[in-house]
């Protein structure tokens, strides 16, 4: 007998087992979104209105042709250089806090948990200072950092590699010590307990391991301080960002397009380096 015979078991068979909970979760979904939109007043048609497509056809006729002279492509050079060392100074500072907070916050490295299992008192509130002052550093965006280094420093780049340097030190200081964590730690409690030093367990233990992903990691965050240096520039941090809000304030599409152009090719190259690191890594 074949499953004709019994149309209602091949019915059966047919009919997703968990479609009632795919239901409860969309509904769920659903009632908790809603109220939050209402509370944004999201308003998506006002796109589409008639009003909203005039202004957005004449502010983008304006884009039409970019700018491309010699003395302005120059100005974008220049800005564009300028984010790049923006980022990558910020990510080398924030390196520079990053990596002793990791090695303070890693359990793997104390000797005190060695045979006993536990952590020294003073060891362990060392560590949870450690671990509030990353979360300290990397729950302030570094759009905001940039905000208050402005007003102390003045205009100029040297507020975006601090706010850098300070977001994504937290950041990294995180995701270093989870990497580290969760790496095998049967190598450096061996070198431990046979008497290294901590840095030499972690250079010669831990880091073999796990350099890879930090690698990785690092590669993407410095992609990241790419991107958020010229967000940054808008409130004066300098770079191809503030060159875009100069020209914006003065109405100058054509420089605006020129700029958005040389914006995503930069991003872009980020993204094939940072891809070509990782291929490589492998």
């Amino acid at each position: 007998m074949s499953a004709r015979d019994f149309p209602h078991a091949e019915a059966q068979q047919l009919r997703d087992p968990s479609w009632r909970m795919r239901v409860v979760v969309g509904l769920t979904a659903l009632i908790l979104l809603w109220p939050m939109l209402l509370m944004t007043e999201f308003k998506p048609w006002i796109l589409i209105d008639r009003q909203s497509l005039t202004a957005t056809a004449r502010f983008l006729s304006a884009f039409f042709p970019p700018a491309h002279t010699a003395e302005f492509l120059s100005i974008v050079l220049i800005a564009t250089w300028q984010t790049i060392a923006i980022a990558t100074a910020g990510l080398a500072l924030a390196l520079v806090a990053a990596i002793p907070l990791t090695l303070i916050v890693n359990e793997h490295l104390s000797i005190s948990r060695i045979g006993s299992g536990r952590m020294h008192p003073l060891a362990g509130s060392v560590r949870q200072a450690a671990r509030w002052l990353l979360i300290l550093l990397r729950s302030v965006p570094e759009l905001v950092w940039a905000l208050l280094f402005v007003r102390i420093v003045g205009l100029g780049p040297t507020a975006g590699v601090l706010a850098i340097a300070l977001t994504y030190g937290g950041m990294l200081g995180k995701v270093y010590a989870e990497i580290l964590d969760s790496s095998d730690a049967h190598a450096t409690d061996t070198l431990l307990q046979n008497g290294s030093s901590r840095l030499n367990a972690f250079l010669y233990g831990t880091l073999p391991n796990a350099a890879p992903e930090l690698i990785s990691y690092t590669i993407y965050r410095w992609e990241c301080a790419i991107r958020g240096s010229v967000v940054m520039g808008f409130v004066g941090a300098g770079g191809l960002g503030q060159r875009m809000d100069e020209s914006m304030k003065m109405l100058a599409g054509d420089e605006v397009s020129t700029m958005l152009i040389v914006f995503v090719l930069l991003v872009a190259a980020a993204d094939g380096l940072s891809k070509l690191f990782r291929w490589n890594l492998k």
